[in-house]
This record gives structure tokens, sequence and C-alpha cells, in this order.
């Protein structure tokens, strides 16, 4: 009996990113158990021989869909930091962008996977990753120092205090993504906000009011 028909094989124009969106779509639909290379061949019209050749592993497919998924984030975050508005209102734009959605987030979910699985990897790959926290950490550290030159900020050590915030996110941004019974990401926005709003007011100013969410 013959079995079901198959899609035929296509040539792809950008064969690696439409594989990196694929990964990153399956994710978000089915969560990572469902993100196979046979899947994504299927996806992609590929073989999973050929993402193979282009990949290596799925240690390295996922790394480069993490990747890929924050060049996308970057470009939002950077659009909003370029934003002329108060630097405290970047910086709750900045805090947003950086924190998951939920329970089962794609983006945080997939980089809980990498990081797990960056325990047994090679040294370089591990360089590629740290790039990657960097990122958010220069754009922090810059906001931060804008801010006190400006006298929006009341001055503070911009380093070590981006280094806080983001241990404070990672915490709270693991317990919003694995879905730790009551977290909310309005009760995590409200406590990074508390926080912030002791590190960074100017003595006599009043707190600015909360975003909308």
């Amino acid at each position: 009996m013959p079995g079901p028909a198959r899609s035929p094989r296509r040539r792809l124009t950008r064969p690696r990113e439409q594989v990196l969106a694929a990964a990153m779509a399956t994710i978000a639909a089915a969560g990572l158990d469902r993100l196979t290379m046979a899947g994504l061949g299927r996806e992609v019209g590929m073989s999973s021989g050929h993402i193979l050749y282009y990949f290596g592993t799925k240690d390295e497919l996922l790394l480069q869909t993490l990747q890929w998924s924050e060049e996308q984030l970057g470009a939002e975050r950077r659009a909003a930091l370029a934003r002329r508005v108060p630097a405290r209102e970047r910086m709750d734009a900045l805090v947003g962008l950086y924190l998951p959605d939920g329970h089962r987030d794609p983006r945080w979910t997939l980089w809980l996977e990498v990081w797990n699985r960056s325990q047994s990897a090679d040294d370089a790959a591990r360089e590629r990753q740290l790039d990657l926290e960097l990122a958010w950490h220069r754009d922090l550290v810059a906001l931060l120092v804008e801010g006190v030159s400006r006298g929006e900020f009341r001055p503070v050590d911009a380093e070590r205090l981006a280094t806080r915030t983001r241990a404070l996110l990672d915490g709270f941004g693991t317990h919003l993504v694995v879905g730790l019974p009551g977290t909310d990401r309005g009760q995590v926005l409200a406590h990074v906000r508390e926080f912030l709003d002791e590190s960074l007011a100017v003595p006599g100013s009043r707190p600015p009011a909360a975003p909308e969410r």
C-alpha cells in the first residue's frame, strides 16, 4: 500500500533562516518536546539529513534558534530604547521585553533549554551564549548612565545595578515561564518597578506612574 503523499522537496532561498523560524514556531505551538529534525524537515520541505548539514547537532540548532530569536527581539529593543521619551519610560519598556509573557513563553522556554544543555557545551558555544546576555547588559548599562547624566536617575554604579537588575529579572522570569503558582506577570512587573524606584529615584522626586499593561 502506498504511503501518504509527500510534499515535493523545494530549494529554499534562505534555508537556515527558514529552519530557525520553523523551529521557533514549533516551540511556540507545541513545545520543545515536539521539536525534531524530522518534523522540521516536513515543515520546510527538507530532509532531516539536510538540516543536519546546516546545524550538525540538535544542540547547535537550538543555540542558533535562540540567537535568531534574540536578533529579532534585539531590533525591537533598540527601537524602544531610541524613542525620545524619559529614560525611566524606556527602562520599563526594556523590562517588559526582557520578561516572558507568561507560562511556557517560547523564547524563555528555549533559553532555559539552551542554558541547561550548556553544562556540557564547549567554550565556544558558552561564549556565544554569553554574548546574548551581554547585549542586554550593555543596553541596560547605557540607559542607566544616560538617566544619571540627565538627572533623571540618582547617581548609581551602572554596571553593578545592571547586574543586580538582570539577576532579578532572570529569577522572576524563570518563575513566570515555569508557571510557579501564585506568580503572574503583573505581580512581577510591580516587584521590578518597586526595586527600580528604590534604586533610581532622585531624592525628593515623585516616582513615575506605573505604565499601562
